[in-house]
């Protein structure tokens, strides 16, 4: 096998179904899913060198370490089990705890397993091998009438120590999701040592590779029971020389050996980075047994473990190296259910019951809104999406401007905060429009104040043949409309003009829906209204007519004999509008006629003109 050509400060973790690769900024969980895809979540943190001197300072930093590693390895096995088993439904105890502290229930399970598995790894590992010894120094004692020096003693506990540390090792080998874990051990190693002889990283090269690695963390175990068995030398002298209950002197001994333990983490840590300076016999020697217990604790994976392990040490490689690649987070399942109350609060205002919640998961998903009420969960990914748009929604946008599309009759009309979001009422003068244009063989048609340009694309959509002209004053509206007739493959002439001004020509139809609310009813209007749709789409002056006397006013050069005029109006404008159009002094209107949305209320205006006063 090569020789190593330099040395990877990547290191690495088996966890479900993955590896976790460790970088010197940046680490990477790599995931194969329930259907067979690669999952990625990755991470920065603060690196060694930008940390405190203190957290640097020699045998200080071993502990830290140490417990960081605890904390870790539990966060990330329980993250990567996420990927297949998504959120479970939180009991009414978890409910209760979570609104009665303020405490994320699974933050308390993480700390709660972290601390479950130092007190298993302390009990098996110390509590049992210091009873056993004391068992037998009171064998020797009391049968062999006789002692040994404590040396001997705590030698005797460092092996049984690691022969209960060996037995678990093969206990846990003959479990059948443990026994995957220590394959995507064996692939973690080969990808590294694959790595470090500067090979490329394909599944070929990195499965030629050995699963033993020299810096595996089963070789620091046992620098900790070999700097136990030293340390702990000590331990059996001073409870003899304070306490004369043999009982109470077991205790004790119990308690200095484990408040030792850091000490012990401490040292073992420093010993192990000096000895990752050298390639000789004596270190080989210290590291054997570490290297042995690895024919254990991994096992030869199979290639889709590899492409799983390359994956994650190559995002790390990428994130080490370069500030500019955004972290990922895996794609799990979240229940329904904890997704509603999250979006529900993000919405923070009144809206209508549960109707925008509803209406961003469709629009997310791309699913009818009536789908929702049947989904069982959602996806992490797709609920991220979720939640911004719920927070955004929160803050009073109209959801249309959220989307940044509303629907308009069949028709997608892109929305921002230079147009006033087409409203479904405006449908109905549209519907009507076609209808007249059908029945009179209308062929040029004239929208003013188009806004998003809604009413002049679906008339042109279902009207192919006629001549559409759309005009506005304001230049940002006019992006939004020309964008959508673009958007919507629709040839529509769009002028820059304030009302009449740069029109020429006459028109068989001219509509419009024009700002039609009093100014001093602006303030009152709905907040989503007021302050987030344009002013100039909404003001219609004083008494809310100014547009409606302006447009009649100018349609004596524009509309030709027999053309009609169309308005959208107020539900309470009817009478002024039509005695507006009445009282014309250049034009005379025949045929004038008023018709109600679906709710009854008084919404548009037609009038066809019949003859023009001549100068």
């Amino acid at each position: 096998m090569e020789k190593k050509k330099f040395r990877s400060a990547i290191g690495g973790q088996a966890v479900l179904e993955g590896v976790m690769m460790r970088g010197e900024r940046s680490m990477a969980t790599a995931v194969r899913d329930e259907n067979g895809n690669i999952q990625v979540e990755s991470s920065r943190f603060t690196p060694a060198s930008q940390k405190s001197k203190w957290k640097r300072l020699p045998f200080i930093r071993g502990v830290i370490n140490f417990v960081n590693s605890m904390i870790m390895g539990v966060q990330i096995i329980m993250r990567s089990g996420e990927v297949f088993e998504g959120e479970e439904q939180p009991s009414k105890f978890e409910n209760w705890f979570s609104k009665k502290f303020k405490i994320n229930i699974m933050t308390v399970m993480m700390w709660f397993a972290v601390i479950l598995g130092i007190a298993l790894a302390i009990g098996l590992f110390f509590v049992i091998p210091h009873f056993s010894i004391e068992g037998i120094r009171l064998l020797v004692e009391k049968v062999g009438h006789t002692t040994m020096p404590e040396f001997c003693y705590n030698l005797i506990e460092g092996v049984i120590r690691i022969l209960i540390f060996v037995i678990y090792i093969l206990l846990t080998s003959i479990m059948k999701e443990i026994k995957r874990v220590y394959m995507y051990h064996g692939a973690e190693h080969k990808t590294i040592s694959c790595f470090e002889r500067g090979l490329e990283l394909t599944v070929e090269n990195v499965q030629k590779q050995s699963t033993i690695h020299d810096r595996c963390g089963t070789t620091f175990m046992f620098l900790v029971m070999i700097v136990s068995v030293a340390l702990f030398s000590i331990v059996g002298i001073v409870p003899n020389n304070i306490v004369t209950s043999k009982t109470g002197a077991m205790f004790i001994k119990l308690l200095i050996k484990l408040a030792l333990l850091p000490i012990v983490a401490g040292i073992s840590y420093e010993i192990l980075k000096f000895l990752a300076k050298f390639d000789n016999w004596f270190v080989r020697i210290i590291k054997a047994p570490g290297l042995l217990l690895q024919k254990i604790t991994t096992a030869q994976p199979d290639d889709s473990m590899v492409e799983v392990a390359i994956t994650a040490f190559k995002t790390v490689q990428l994130l080490d190296s370069d500030d500019s690649v955004p972290t990922t987070k895996f794609n799990t399942k979240i229940l329904i259910d904890k997704a509603n109350e999250r979006l529900d609060i993000a919405l923070k205002i009144d809206t209508e019951g549960n109707a925008d919640r509803e209406w961003i998961i469709a629009e997310v998903l791309k699913i009818n809104r009536s789908e929702v009420q049947n989904l069982k969960f959602v996806w992490s990914n797709d609920f991220a999406k979720m939640l911004d748009f719920a927070m955004i929604r929160g803050t009073g946008k109209p959801l249309q401007q959220v989307f940044g599309y509303t629907d308009f009759y069949g028709m997608k009309i892109n929305v921002n905060k230079d147009v006033l979001c087409p409203r479904p009422e405006t449908e109905y003068l549209v519907e009507q429009v076609s209808k007249l244009i059908s029945a009179n063989n209308y062929e040029s048609v004239l929208d003013l104040c188009t806004g998003s340009g809604a009413i002049a694309l679906v008339i042109k959509r279902d009207n192919p043949s006629v001549l559409v002209t759309a005009s506005d004053k304001e230049e940002k509206a006019l992006m939004v409309a020309k964008q959508n007739a673009e958007e919507n493959n629709l040839q529509v002439e769009f002028v820059s003009s304030d009302l009449f001004e740069n029109i020429n020509g006459e028109f068989d139809i001219i509509v419009s829906n024009p700002p039609y609310i009093k100014s001093d009813v602006i303030k009152t209007l709905s907040p989503e209204v007021r302050f987030f749709e344009p002013l100039t789409a909404l003001d219609g002056g004083e008494d809310g007519l100014y547009f409606y006397r302006k447009i009649v006013k100018g349609v004596k050069n524009h509309l030709k004999i027999g053309g009609i005029l169309a308005f959208e109006i107020g539900y309470d404008q009817k009478d002024s509008v039509i005695d507006i159009i009445k009282n014309c002094e250049d034009c005379v209107f025949d045929d004038i006629v008023c018709k109600q949305d679906l709710e009854n209320n008084d919404r548009m205006i037609f009038a066809k003109l019949v003859s023009k006063n001549i100068d």
